[in-house]
């Protein structure tokens, strides 16, 4: 929102303060003037003036008006209100010459110049609101509007009474006084946001009867803007008869004073004034019109106890309060609709009749009031009672021809008070005109949530069976809900499918939920074709919808339950966003994928209420103080608490032993040493740099100068065992413990178990980052395609990955995680150190993932839930484990590279447990893209993952397909350059603005995979870009005959890797490392029979034996390195 559209920008406030000083000095300039007429005139003579006053202030109103909303559409409303407060100012400086000595005629033409000045500034003032303030701020910045103006008239009513007691004898004094008011009103109408003239040709006519009645004509085709006009005055004319009904009932059935009575009247201003203040903050960033009935029905309920509350003061100035609070909630959101409805070029104009009509509803009062008394001979308090019963009608009215208002005002608990509505995008829906809302669908309650988002009423389509159940089927033709069912006839289909084109011709918003029922599992399903055919031919707007944080309510299947579950939270939160509208002929999976992205962007709006990873940890921890939290095989289990504390304990020692400086190389394996090291770093604001231990030793210590970590803490006996020497800057977590005292261990500890966190964070935290924009880490690439890379990720990247990994996978309170993957590498740094932390599982780890005797133990020994590795450790497990140590394992994810079909199908053989194929690199923190479970519940089963595939992109995860060279979009099932967005995206290459440049194409990620898209929002990924070869012209895909080669020879572990050399005819040729193979020859020849493209088959002199392949340390090919030794195999045999 931009900060010169909102309620916090200087000319709105400025606009505030001009309309409650004019408030102010109208309303006390004539209450003076009233009281001193009493004071000095004969009783008839002062009733003559106070009537004779009151006529000329209302004159104005009727013959002005009209042509002040034609200069307000004319001119700049700036401009007028400050010379409308000019005029103001020269009055009040007038009035020296009037009101000391009591000259009537120039004091009755002052207060019929304050009513032109009224008359004038009115359209004006409420004119510029839509345009200086967003539609998310117009109805608070009405309530805020009014409350200042009610609060202006109540201070100069009571502030007329003062001056006269002051300054009875020199009423000059009183005329300065409000000079002085003026001036300042003329001095904040400077300072209020300037706008240009909405109209500049607009006549500006004194024929007040033929322009209000041009006006009129014009308002009244459009009829809910006419209707909330006639709402309004009916306000007024409600106001009217409270103010003059209040004095005579007070009087005759009260026995009341004057200043009591007055008392009356300010209570009822207070009332209209806090009403019209709750209003703007009910309506939550949208014009409410739900309170509507709200509001009339407080202004039939009070009036009612009124007419007998005679005998109670209190009482009765509780009523009188409370009708005037109704009546603020009441006019508020029809005053905003008028506002947002209205044209800009018609606005000034349209809210000038709105106060010709409002000066007619008081003028009309007088007249009712006056036949009620006098003609009727009813009591006050039985003209209250009729007031109830005539407010009571026209609600009905209202409510008969504006079914949304009511609808809304039942919609209202449910999206305001069980769910706290985050709306993005509103602006995209037309406030007029037809449009096709096409949505996913998460929940029970998804249509209710986008109603309370939208502006205008939203015609859904239903499956027919929930349409006709018996408490809500009424409810649901109210709301024009057009039922569909997969089960109905062709026929029936179709009627269903005329009936929304039907709407939208009339005018109608029509949502339809494409996926055509509820995910089951979180994750948007394929769009069904029936959106198109809606949408075809009418050339209609179709606005994407996207629904956010829905997933996980009450009325989800997150759990596999609805209803049957506590609610996480009260007000529960979510966002619904709308997107910029498509073309009418867009396709069912050009809409999906802008749902998608509009997700991506409601993505980053959770990240205002998360807290960075140390501060989330310490909460976990907190909430969870005995659960299991890390485990290994050297040093046993450690608790969530005792986790907590030695982190801290730790992460404070060497914060307090190192070189001022934010960052600290880590050099551990994965550990209960090395959690403990990287989760305490961070509580004391220092970046934990967890460096590659597979790389040489200067490699790994460039990275860490490149990174700012002066300080590197590892331990002698795993340098030892990896082989490097000593240096300079290391320190020894050996030498680390023995420095912990065990009092001060003990005293930390149960201060941390005792206090709550936000005590431990003020005490303990103050050094931890409080902004998820702040670096978490340094992670450098594996080098699979060059030289290391420094990834930067901030809190927010690892928050937004840890969060949507929860969303899909719902993790349970029992489950455990294998951390086998070093911390330098970004999935075993987010996935089995952070997630574990932030979301309350336990992690086992073991430094070797190649170790599968000790790794088969941890599993069974703690029950280990979760596998995650590479496929290339799957297949280590798949020969070495037993299933006996495998049954408690339920979910299996690979990742780094090809998962292939074969190692899948033997793990699920021998295991029970299908492996899930996903998709990350270090730059997106690390998971972009993962296949989950299948689900079934009841009779329906949704599909969670599919062979072959990465799985569908994370919650907030959006992804494209592009061609690698024009980056424009392709269609579903063309395979072309992956691009990745979202907030897990890195902040950049540390020190390499071009890099980060370079890999970023207008906020999305290159990840130089090419991959396909389908229809069901699965990804395909064919290989790396780098993975490709060119020969003949043709791109040949390494990966692709790679696959062929292990299927010909039937082998599950990896035995074949293809990469590429130069060739001087070709281009590049095709070369085949072959490990433990030894039929070559038969291989060759059976992959030149088949039907494998002959440019796919390598010669058969380019396969060579090798005894290892070369890998990372994360497990993946080291492709520099393939390439390296697929060149000297090939020179030697071209030397040979």
């Amino acid at each position: 929102m931009s900060q010169k559209r909102s309620l916090s920008a200087p000319g709105f406030r400025a606009l505030l303060a001009t309309q409650s000083l004019s408030a102010f000095n109208d309303n006390a300039f004539k209450t003076l003037t009233a009281l001193l007429m009493v004071a000095t005139l004969p009783a008839g003579g002062s009733a003559r003036f106070i009537a004779a006053a009151g006529a000329v202030f209302i004159l104005p109103f009727l013959l002005l008006s009209t042509a002040a909303g034609s200069a307000a559409d004319r001119f700049s409303k700036k401009r007028i209100i400050v010379v409308c407060k000019c005029a103001e100012f020269s009055l009040m400086l007038l009035s020296l010459l009037a009101l000391p000595g009591g000259n009537i005629p120039l004091l009755l033409g002052i207060i019929f110049c304050l009513g032109a000045h009224s008359a004038f500034i009115g359209p004006a003032k409420l004119a510029i609101l839509p345009e200086i303030l967003d539609d998310a701020d117009l109805s608070r910045g009405n309530g805020l509007m009014q409350m200042m103006t009610f609060l202006g008239i109540v201070l100069g009513t009571v502030a007329a009474g003062l001056l006269l007691t002051f300054f009875r004898g020199s009423l000059h004094w009183a005329c300065l006084f409000f000079a002085a008011t003026a001036a300042a009103g003329l001095a904040a109408a400077w300072r209020v946001t300037d706008v240009p003239a909405a109209a500049a040709g607009t006549a500006v006519r004194l024929n007040f009867a033929a322009q209000a009645w041009e006006n009129l004509s014009r308002i009244r085709l459009r009829r809910p803007v006419f209707l909330a006009l006639m709402g309004s005055a009916y306000f007024w004319y409600l106001g009217a008869i409270f103010q003059m009904n209040i004095l005579v009932y007070g009087q005759e059935l009260m026995r009341l004073s004057p200043k009591a009575l007055s008392g009356f009247q300010i209570v009822v201003a207070l009332g209209i004034g806090l009403g019209s203040y709750l209003a703007g903050r009910l309506s939550r960033e949208k014009v409410e019109l739900g309170l509507v009935p709200l509001g009339a029905l407080g202004l039939v309920l009070f009036p009612a106890d009124l007419a007998f509350a005679a005998s109670s003061p209190a009482r009765a100035a509780g009523d009188l309060f409370l009708a005037g609070l109704s009546g603020g909630v009441f006019v508020v959101p029809l005053d905003s609709f008028v506002q947002q409805r209205t044209p800009t070029p018609e606005r000034g104009r349209t809210i000038a009749t709105a106060n010709l009509l409002s000066m007619a509803g008081v003028l009309l009062a007088s007249g009712w009031l006056y036949l009620t008394s006098n003609y009727f001979k009813l009591y006050p308090n039985q003209i209250f009672l009729v007031v109830a019963a005539m407010t009571a009608a026209v609600a009905a009215f209202i409510l008969s021809v504006l079914p949304d208002f009511f609808l809304r005002l039942l919609l209202y608990p449910l999206v305001n008070l069980v769910y706290r509505i985050d709306a993005a995008g509103r602006k995209n829906i037309p406030l007029e005109g037809p449009a096709l809302l096409v949505s996913n669908h998460v929940s029970f309650v998804d249509a209710f949530l986008i109603t309370g988002a939208s502006p205008r009423l939203v015609r859904f389509m239903m499956l027919r069976r929930f349409h006709e159940l018996p408490v809500l089927n009424w409810f649901f033709r109210a709301m024009g809900v057009i039922p569909i069912s997969d089960h109905d006839s062709p026929k029936a289909i179709v009627r269903s499918f005329q009936a929304a084109r039907r709407a939208l011709q009339e005018g109608d918003l029509v949502c339809i939920f494409a996926e055509g029922e509820i995910t089951r599992h979180g994750q948007m399903l394929r769009f069904k074709k029936g959106v198109e055919r809606i949408a075809d031919g009418l050339g209609v707007p179709i606005i994407p919808v996207h629904l956010d944080r829905v997933w996980g309510s009450i009325f989800s299947f997150e759990g596999g339950k609805v209803l049957l579950k506590k609610p996480r939270r009260l007000p529960y939160p979510v966002t619904v966003s709308f997107g910029a509208p498509l073309p009418a002929d867009s396709r069912a999976g050009d809409i999906r994928r802008a749902i998608q992205e509009l997700g991506s962007a409601a993505f980053l709006r959770r990240l205002d209420e998360m807290h960075t990873l140390p501060r989330a940890f310490l909460r976990e921890a907190k909430r969870h103080w005995r659960r299991l939290a890390v485990a290994d095989a050297l040093q046993g289990t450690l608790s969530s608490g005792g986790a907590l504390v030695r982190a801290f304990l730790l992460g404070r020692l060497i914060d307090r032993l190192l070189p001022a400086g934010s960052a600290v190389g880590v050099l551990l394996p994965p550990s209960i040493a090395g959690a403990l090291v990287n989760l305490g770093l961070p509580m004391r604001g220092r970046v934990a740099v967890n460096l590659n231990y597979t790389m040489p030793r200067e490699t790994a210590l460039r990275c860490a100068q490149r990174a700012g970590a002066s300080r590197i803490v590892t331990s002698r006996r795993f340098l030892e065992k990896i082989g490097w020497e000593p240096h300079e800057s290391f320190v020894y977590a050996e030498d680390l413990a023995p420095r912990i005292r065990p009092l001060r261990a003990a005293l930390t500890a149960a201060a941390f178990f005792l206090l709550p966190p936000f005590v431990l964070e003020w005490i303990f935290l103050r050094k931890a980052p409080r902004l998820l924009g702040e670096t978490a880490t340094v992670i450098f690439t594996s080098g699979s395609t060059g030289e290391p890379k420094g990834v930067v990720l901030s809190h927010a990247n690892l928050r937004a990955n840890i969060e949507a990994l929860a969303q899909v996978f719902q993790f349970k309170t029992d489950d455990r995680v294998l951390g086998a993957l070093p911390f330098f590498h970004s999935f075993g740094y987010t996935v089995t150190l952070w997630l574990p932390a932030v979301a309350g599982l336990g992690a086992v780890y073991h430094a070797n993932p190649l170790d599968a005797k000790t790794i088969g133990g941890l599993i069974a020994g703690h029950r280990v839930t979760m596998l995650l590795g590479t496929p290339t450790f799957l297949t280590a497990y798949l020969r070495r484990l037993s299933p006996e140590q495998m049954k408690t394992v339920s979910l299996v994810v690979a990742g780094a590279e090809k998962l292939r079909a074969e190692v899948a199908q033997a793990f699920l053989e021998k295991f029970g447990v299908m492996p899930l194929e996903g998709f990350g690199c270090t730059e997106l923190a690390p998971v972009a893209c993962v296949n989950i479970p299948d689900v079934e519940i009841g009779r329906v089963r949704q599909r969670g993952g599919k062979p072959g595939t990465i799985g569908q992109p994370l919650p907030g995860v959006a992804v494209r397909i592009v061609h690698p060279e024009t980056l424009e979009p392709l269609p579903a099932g063309e395979a072309g350059l992956l691009l990745v967005k979202g907030p897990n995206v890195m902040v950049g290459y540390l020190g390499d603005p071009d890099r980060t440049a370079e890999a970023m194409k207008d906020g999305w990620y290159s990840t130089g995979d090419i991959a396909s898209l389908d229809e069901d929002g699965f990804v395909t990924v064919t290989d790396r870009l780098s993975r490709f070869s060119k020969i003949g012209g043709e791109m040949v895909p390494h990966l692709h005959v790679e696959e062929r080669l292990h299927s010909l020879a039937g082998r599950v572990e990896q035995t074949f890797v293809v990469t590429a050399v130069p060739d001087e005819r070709k281009g590049e040729r095709l070369v085949v490392l072959v490990k433990d193979y030894e039929d070559v020859d038969g291989l060759w020849r059976a992959l030149n029979g088949s039907d494998t493209p002959k440019l796919w088959v390598p010669d058969r002199s380019c396969f060579h034996k090798v005894e290892q392949f070369p890998l990372l340390g994360s497990g993946k090919l080291d492709l520099p390195a393939l390439k390296k030794a697929a060149r000297e195999l090939e020179d030697r045999r071209a030397a040979a």
